[in-house]
């Protein structure tokens, strides 16, 4: 590749710096210029460069080197008749001591304050991704706006919500998720802004517009911990290590042949029947029949409300009636003690709450637009609107270190349409949150792993699929990503979610069983998506159409036919056993009577089910 000499891509003049030098030799007020620069005709490789003049006279150093060696530079703008003043380098930030001026590439840019001058002027406040401020740059002459526009051809300035003259930025990491938005025209603003405001809130946009996230989960608040560049620099061809880049690992594949056939799935009838399973004071007989039962064939509507409960956890499975209607009255006194906690906040108190306040504001707007369709939450003034709104509030109060998050109304509305009780949906939602309550947390680490979980099982069981994805830049399957927030409730219909919510809380046959739905959904469209040769925009259009055209029953066949095929594998690679929660044992344990996988085998109720009998269980690995 030639060398291509650097593109001028912004310069503003009249940008001063203000000292406070005591020396009589150099002005408080030194002019000089900052740009914006693409070196080698590589976007990524842009910098920013703030030169100042001479303090004395104004005028520029005819020496002064802007910074266009093609790998990095150092501005100095010492005179030829000054000694040679030694530059400090910080991280990848290059700065001259003594005169200010500043190189820095726009990768290492972490924030922007932008201030208001007393004399009317504005000033920016530059922070690198070391943690260091960098001269303050007055404007005299304006331009603060023209250069923020010009940034963000590069990089993407996100507004701090609880400092709103402070500036985020965050690279494009994918320029390619930015192109496939404005290609389709999803949103208004195209697809940068999107990106932004997924960074900035991630739940919101998923659900605001097409909900195809890419794979990057950043800590958009929080400063850097500890320098970025503190550690030993790398050679520019090794690769980074795994600590470095957190992203997805490629994990040992399945050697062709060895996954076996996929055995054969058949659904069963809907657990219509209840008193049969109950002893005389009420306690369930046999949980893990009832839930085999309902793992294979979901709950007759009728029964819907009784067992539900036990599922998520109201009520235990060995307790007796008489002990039920005592956790009912506990329950309902103890709800009812939180919601007058939030409905006794007056006005004026609210007003210097501003984590209730923003909590009510997000619930009120989510309620609002939840499941309008369905006939329980239509038409205005609504009492199951009410009902949402008012158990959404107390689960502030309930859990107010993680409050309110959207997407948590999409989970209550089916609890509150099948217990038609405001006390008994809250604490089924209680229930429901223990399960996937990480998928809300601010770190997102839960969502990352689930993500990563979900690749390395399509790696190992569909490495031909996985590797198209990969080629069209789509291997991180961020386009998952609402599928596992909120367990597939926009992609079903209401009444198909229903039934796959209550066979997922059996937690049958392991506790990932949502990853395996989501391979299957995957598998079914890996004709479509090779054959077509889907590129990334049309991937993720094509995901985004799969919404309420998916036959649940033919999912759920295919995903536990997933499970006893990759179980039934010798070769199965450790990150997948963990997935899955099972352990291959060596040789020598094979014939012995503890590998016997009767647990597998008395769940799943499938003749077929003792191919797996190799296979133990190792206890769940999520949630």
């Amino acid at each position: 590749l030639g060398f291509f000499p650097p593109q001028l891509i912004f310069e503003k003049e009249g940008v001063y710096l203000h000292t406070n030098a005591k020396r009589s030799n150099q002005d408080t007020t030194i002019p000089g210029f900052i740009r914006i620069v693409e070196r080698n005709a590589i976007k990524k490789n842009t910098w920013l460069i703030n030169h100042v003049f001479d303090g004395e006279g104004g005028e520029e150093d005819t020496n002064f080197d802007p910074g266009y060696e093609p790998d990095w530079a150092v501005i100095s703008a010492v005179k030829k008749d000054r000694e040679h003043v030694p530059v400090k380098e910080s991280g990848a930030v290059y700065i001259s001591s003594l005169w200010w001026s500043f190189s820095l590439p726009l990768s290492e840019l972490y924030s922007i304050r932008r201030t208001r001058f007393s004399l009317g002027r504005n000033f920016l406040v530059l922070t690198s991704r070391g943690g260091d401020p960098l001269p303050p740059l007055h404007f005299h002459r304006g331009g603060t706006r023209e250069l923020f526009r010009a940034l963000q051809r590069y990089i993407i300035l996100d507004q701090s919500p609880v400092d709103g003259r402070l500036f985020l930025a965050y690279p494009h990491d994918s320029g390619a998720l930015s192109r496939s938005f404005d290609k389709l025209q999803l949103l208004d603003n195209g697809g940068s802004d999107l990106v932004s405001r997924f960074i900035h809130d991630p739940y919101a946009t998923t659900f605001g517009g097409f909900s195809k996230v890419t794979n990057f989960f950043k800590d958009a608040l929080r400063p850097p911990e500890s320098p970025i560049h503190s550690r030993t620099a790398q050679d520019p061809n090794v690769p980074p290590q795994s600590d470095e880049e957190p992203g997805f690992e490629l994990i040992t594949c399945v050697r062709e042949g060895q996954l076996g056939p996929r055995p054969d799935v058949t659904r069963g009838q809907p657990l219509d029947k209840w008193e049969c399973f109950l002893d005389p004071e009420g306690r369930v007989k046999n949980p893990e029949k009832v839930k085999e039962l309902v793992f294979r064939g979901g709950i007759t509507p009728a029964l819907r409300k009784e067992v539900w409960k036990f599922l998520l956890g109201f009520y235990p499975w060995n307790s007796t009636v008489k002990e039920r209607e005592d956790i009912l009255r506990v329950k309902t006194d103890e709800y009812f003690r939180m919601k007058v906690q939030w409905k006794s906040v007056s006005e004026e108190q609210e007003m210097r709450n501003s984590l209730l306040r923003g909590y009510r504001s997000l619930i009120e707007r989510d309620v609002s637009r939840t499941d309008r369709h369905n006939t329980f939450f239509s038409g205005d003034d609504n009492p199951g609107l009410t009902l949402l709104h008012d158990v959404l509030m107390t689960y502030c109060m309930y859990n107010f270190d993680l409050g309110y998050v959207q997407g948590m109304s999409d989970l209550l509305s089916p609890l509150l349409f099948v217990t038609q009780n405001e006390v008994e949906s809250f604490w089924c939602l209680t229930g429901f949150m223990e399960l996937v309550h990480q998928n809300f947390e601010e770190s997102q680490e839960a969502m990352k792993e689930q993500l990563h979980q979900l690749s390395n099982l399509l790696r190992a069981l569909d490495p031909e699929l996985c590797h198209f994805l990969d080629s069209q830049d789509s291997g991180s399957l961020c386009f998952c990503f609402r599928w596992l927030l909120i367990w597939f409730k926009r992609e079903f219909s209401f009444e198909d979610i229903l039934i796959l919510w209550e066979v997922l809380w059996t937690r049958l046959p392991c506790n990932n069983f949502h990853l395996l739905i989501a391979c299957s959904i995957l598998e079914s469209q890996r004709g479509e998506l090779i054959g077509s040769n889907h590129d990334f925009n049309t991937i993720l259009k094509h995901i985004n159409e799969l919404t309420m055209k998916l036959d649940l029953q033919t999912v759920l066949r295919e995903a536990e036919g997933i499970y006893l095929q990759l179980i039934q594998c010798k070769e199965l690679p450790p990150e997948v056993q963990q997935v899955l929660g099972v352990c291959v044992p060596s040789s020598s344990e094979e014939g012995s009577p503890d590998s016997q996988s009767s647990e597998t085998q008395r769940l799943l109720g499938q003749p077929h089910a003792a191919a797996a009998s190799s296979h133990s269980a190792c206890g769940p690995t999520y949630p």
